[in-house]
C-alpha cells in the first residue's frame, strides 16, 4: 500500500479550513487510518474544528479496546462530537462551529468508510466510483427529482450542508463497506477539489499516475487550482 496526502489554502481563501490526516500503519487496533475533514465557522472557527476533530478521532482510536473497525470508528465519531459541540456552546468564538468528515481504514480487500457532510470517498478502477453520498441541500434535491446532476453542481446553494460533526449533540454519520479488488485506488478528498473538478478529469488524473500517488495529488491541486481555486483543497490518495 502507498498512500500520500496534500492540503492547500487554494487561490481565494485567507485561512486553510481543511485538515488531513493519513497513516499507512497500525493506529490502535486499526491497521490504517485515512481521514479528511473540512471545517466551517466564522473566524478561526473552522479550522479549530476541523483540526480538533482529526486529532480527537486519532487519539481516540489509539486508545480504544474496540476491535470491530466500524464500531471502533463510530465511538470515535460519537465522543468527538460530542466534545466538538461541548466547545462550541462554551466559546463564543467556536460558536456554530462544525466540520465535514471523511474517515476510511482497509483491511486487506476491505475498506470500512464512515463520512459526515460533502467531503467524499472514490474508488478508481475500470471506472471512478463515488462511495460516499453528499449530506447537502442539492444532493437532497436531486435525490426528490428536483434538480439534476448538472444542475446541482451550478446550483448557487450547492455548498449549504445538512449533515455536519459538531453541530448538534448526536452525529449521523453514514457507514459504509467496500470490497477492494487489486490495484483499485482510494481518493479521499474535501469539496474544494469536486467543486473545481468533474469526476472525469479527476479519474485521468489519477489513471495517468496511477504508479504515484504523490504526482497525482499534487497534480489534482494544482489543475483545481488553476481552474479557480475558490476553497481550500485536500486529497488523499491511497493506491492498494
Amino acid at each position: 500500500m502507498k498512500a500520500f496526502s496534500i492540503t492547500d489554502i487554494g487561490e481565494k481563501r485567507r485561512i486553510n479550513q481543511d485538515y488531513v490526516f493519513c497513516e499507512v500503519n497500525a493506529i490502535g487496533n486499526l491497521p490504517n487510518l485515512f481521514i479528511v475533514a473540512d471545517g466551517m465557522g466564522g473566524h478561526n472557527a473552522g479550522d479549530y474544528a476541523s483540526r480538533f476533530c482529526v486529532e480527537f478521532i486519532t487519539e481516540n482510536i489509539r486508545n480504544s479496546d474496540i476491535e470491530s473497525p466500524i464500531a471502533l470508528i463510530e465511538e470515535a465519531i460519537k465522543d468527538t462530537n460530542k466534545q466538538l459541540y461541548e466547545k462550541s456552546k462554551q466559546q463564543i468564538d467556536y460558536e456554530g462551529m462544525g466540520t465535514t468528515l471523511v474517515v476510511a481504514t482497509i483491511y486487506d480487500n476491505d475498506m470500512y468508510v464512515a463520512n459526515i457532510g460533502d467531503s467524499r470517498l472514490y474508488v478508481i478502477g475500470k471506472e471512478i466510483r463515488q462511495i460516499t453520498e453528499d449530506h447537502s441541500l442539492v444532493q437532497a434535491m436531486v435525490k426528490t427529482g428536483e434538480l439534476d446532476r448538472d444542475e446541482a453542481k451550478a446550483h448557487p446553494n450547492k455548498n449549504i450542508i445538512t449533515r455536519a460533526l459538531g453541530t448538534n449533540e448526536t452525529a449521523q454519520p453514514d457507514f459504509f463497506e467496500v470490497e477492494l479488488a487489486e490495484d483499485d485506488i482510494v481518493l479521499m478528498c474535501s469539496d474544494g477539489l469536486t467543486n473545481m473538478l468533474n469526476d472525469e478529469t479527476i479519474e485521468q488524473i489519477i489513471k495517468e499516475n496511477a504508479d504515484d500517488p504523490k504526482i497525482a495529488a499534487e497534480t489534482l491541486v494544482k489543475q483545481a487550482n488553476e481552474n479557480g481555486g475558490k476553497d481550500n483543497i485536500t486529497v488523499i490518495i491511497v493506491k492498494v
